[in-house]
This record gives structure tokens, sequence and C-alpha cells, in this order.
């Protein structure tokens, strides 16, 4: 796939573009947006994700688009699975609900920015080093078994999230002042300069996206090695992961199996990474398709698991409340 340096020039400055209209926004009136506002905005990025995707067919043909899809629906499925960190930190740290629009976006961008890093790192590797996809596959595959395990085990990580080591580190230097200051980072009191709550919180989803997207670049990678593709699905992937977290807050709660879905694909993608470096290396002549999966399987096998993931969950959930014991209000009223 040839993209020329014209697409991406105006690909990074539509980005830019929504990112500062958001900031805009959310810079001079931080607010909970209404189900609304959320479900426009949502609609909109989802529209654009698929019109973009439809696109890149027309020009590239189906193969491509395919990788797209694929490569979107996956760090779309992630970055809703990281949303449930996101909950636990603002909730932990008490944020106000009408700030933690502010801070998601800060958290978004951060997210951006680490992804742009690993995807500029993880494109030199694999054009230089065949030998990079056992690494990356094997990290998918062991992900997988940790999500597993995680969730077999009920692990939702609450004090290692909002308490690592950079916060600490922080807490040990400066000093800070115990209410929130609006969107403020730092004031000054006394002649001191002292750091808000509000740093803590971007402390916190800042290193919690650096952490995730350790998965989620070699899950792309296994998708597609177009460095165009797999920057593209990840920002279409967090366009809206904000509106969405006030949209279906108490929904993510009902997503049980969505961990164990996950480690599906990410297994799924992993063993075919490391099919694909066996090809590279004219070692797989025993496997299916001579090791090279096709797009259309990898796209029909994450189609499949998050239709089974999300109705299995929703199931799931609704049997749960069905046979939870009502309060005394409850049986009263």
């Amino acid at each position: 796939m040839h993209v020329h340096t014209y697409a991406w020039v105006i690909t990074v400055v539509v980005m830019i573009s929504i990112l500062a209209i958001d900031v805009f926004i959310i810079g001079r009136r931080p607010h909970e947006p209404s189900t609304k506002e959320a479900s426009l905005f949502i609609g909109i990025f989802v529209s654009l994700a698929v019109i973009f995707g439809l696109g890149v067919w027309a020009i590239s043909g189906p193969r491509y688009a395919g990788e797209f899809f694929a490569g979107w629906l996956t760090e779309y499925s992630l970055s809703i699975d990281n949303l449930f960190i996101f909950i636990i930190i603002m909730g932990k740290l008490k944020v106000p609900r009408h700030l933690q629009q502010f801070a998601l976006l800060v958290g978004i961008i951060l997210a951006l920015i680490f992804r742009g890093i690993f995807i500029a790192v993880g494109a030199a590797a694999i054009d230089r080093f065949s030998w990079v996809f056992f690494i990356f596959g094997a990290f998918l595959v062991y992900t997988a078994v940790k999500l597993v395990i995680d969730y077999r085990q009920h692990d939702d990580g609450s004090g290692e999230m909002t308490d690592n080591l950079m916060m600490r580190l922080v807490k040990k230097r400066f000093n800070a002042v115990e209410e929130y200051q609006g969107t403020k980072l730092t004031i000054v009191e006394n002649g001191k300069r002292l750091i808000t709550p509000m740093l803590f919180v971007i402390i916190a989803l800042g290193s919690t996206d650096l952490l995730f997207a350790l998965d989620s670049i070699p899950a792309i990678y296994g998708l597609t090695e177009e460095p165009y593709l797999v920057f593209t699905a990840n920002v279409f992937a967090l366009m809206g992961l904000r509106q969405l977290y006030f949209l279906i807050g108490g929904l993510l709660r009902k997503l049980v199996y969505l961990s164990l879905g996950l480690s599906v694909i990410l297994a799924f993608i992993g063993i075919k990474l490391v099919l694909h470096a066996l090809h590279e290396y004219d070692l797989a002549h025993w496997a299916p398709f001579d090791g090279e999966i096709p797009i259309w399987l990898s796209l029909t096998v994450i189609v499949v698991t998050l239709m089974i993931t999300t109705v299995a969950s929703l199931v799931k959930s609704k049997h749960t409340e069905g046979t939870t014991p009502k309060s005394a209000e409850q049986v009263q009223s």
C-alpha cells in the first residue's frame, strides 16, 4: 500500500483540527456531556471510521480495507476495556463529574502520543528485523493468558493503577492541595507553587496509557504492517472514547466477559504473528495457509468473538440482576 506524503499530511492535520476543537470546547466549558451530545459525537466518529474504511477499499482494494476494519475493531475493543481502568481511577481519585471530561481528553491525547511513538518504533523494527514478530506474538499470548488469570481472580488492579512509581515520586517531591481547582494542574498559594489533584489524575491516566500502548501496538501490527492503517485505526479507536465513557459508563460493567473475549482475540493475533514469522523464515509449510492467515479470517474471528462476548455478557448481567435479592426499600415499594 503506497501512501503519498500529502495523504499523511492531510490525515494528521484533520486529526489535530478535531482535537483542537475538542480542546477549545472543553477548555472553555468543562461539563458532563448529555446523552444526546455523547451519542451525536460517537455516531459521527464511528461514521467517519466506516467512511474512511470504505475509502481505503475504493482506493487500495478490499485487502487493506479489511486490515483497517480488523485493526479498528480490535483497537476499539481494547480502548473500551481501558475505560474500566479509567472508571477506577476517576472513582478512587474522586474526580468531580464535570471535570472528568477534561481528564479523559488529556488522557486520550497522551494515548495518541504514546501510540504514535510505538507505531514509529514498531514500524522501524519490523522493517529491519523479521524476528520481532516472534516477540510481538509471544507478548500478545502472554497478555491473553494474563487477562484470563486476572478475570478468574477478579482483580481490578485499582491500587496499582492509581498509586504507581511516578505518582509516588511526585507526592514525595512536591506539595499539593486537597481540593480540585477546576482544570488547573498547579496553583500559587502564599508564594508557593502547589500541585492539584488533577495533576495526579493526569499522571495516573498517562502512565496507564503507556501500559495500554504496549498491548495495542503489537496487536494492530498482527493485523496489518501498514503504518498508515495502524495510525488511523488507533486514532479512530480513541476518538469519541470520552463521550462513550459518559454514555455507557454504567453499561461497561455489564460487559463481564469482555476481558475473556479480548484474550481470545489477542491470543489469535499472537499465534498469527508467530506463524507469520515462521513463514518469513520459510518454516511454516505445515501450517494452514502456509502460515499467512488471510485478513478475512482474522476479521471473521474478531467480529464473531466480539458478538459472542457482548451477547453472553448481557445475558449474564441480566441473569445476575434477576437473581440479586431486593433491598427492603425495593420490597416495600
